[in-house]
């Protein structure tokens, strides 16, 4: 798998309300994509709002050759968290109004992908795993979207925790 090209997106017209901020020089850290996603949206007004577990398009997560080995175990799950990059999303606007409803809020108070790191993560059911991919439902980005990471939604081995004391 190649690495993708830093892509930077345009820095046109923004809503009223809504401003941005210089983007630093350099970042702070190195991320290692390890795979790519595939799912039928081809452009990003196409993409759901949010991935539907149960009747979403089945979507494809490749996973690079170098990494595969770390799928060992994952059919064991039902659920898992897909962290991606995403890779055509502004990143220098700090207050938003998606809606151009003239109502504006802070990026961090937003689930929108124009965020400084724009970092997403989908819960998503397991379909197929395979050696090399794994089929899922719940995915909501645009197909050849750059893949972080992949987290089973509960760790088998976590101490399950104890509801508090209740006051007699």
């Amino acid at each position: 798998m190649t690495a993708l090209p830093e892509i930077l997106p345009a820095r046109g017209a923004m809503r009223p309300g809504e401003s941005a901020v210089d983007l630093p020089a350099a970042g702070d850290v190195s991320l290692y994509f390890v795979g790519r996603l595939r799912t039928p949206w081809k452009e990003r007004r196409e993409c759901p709002r949010q991935g539907d577990l149960v009747d979403g398009p089945l979507c494809r997560v490749e996973v690079d050759p170098r990494w595969r080995a770390a799928l060992k175990g994952i059919g064991g799950h039902a659920h898992l968290q897909i962290l991606y990059w995403m890779h055509l999303a502004r990143r220098d606007l700090v207050e938003q109004s998606p809606r151009s409803n003239g109502e504006t809020s802070g990026s961090f108070a937003l689930r929108s992908p124009i965020r400084p790191n724009p970092v997403s993560s989908s819960l998503v059911s397991l379909v197929e795993a395979h050696e090399d991919h794994l089929i899922v439902r719940g995915l909501d980005c645009v197909d050849g979207t750059p893949l972080i990471d992949i987290k089973p939604e509960k760790c088998p081995e976590a101490p399950v925790p104890k509801p508090p004391a209740v006051p007699v």
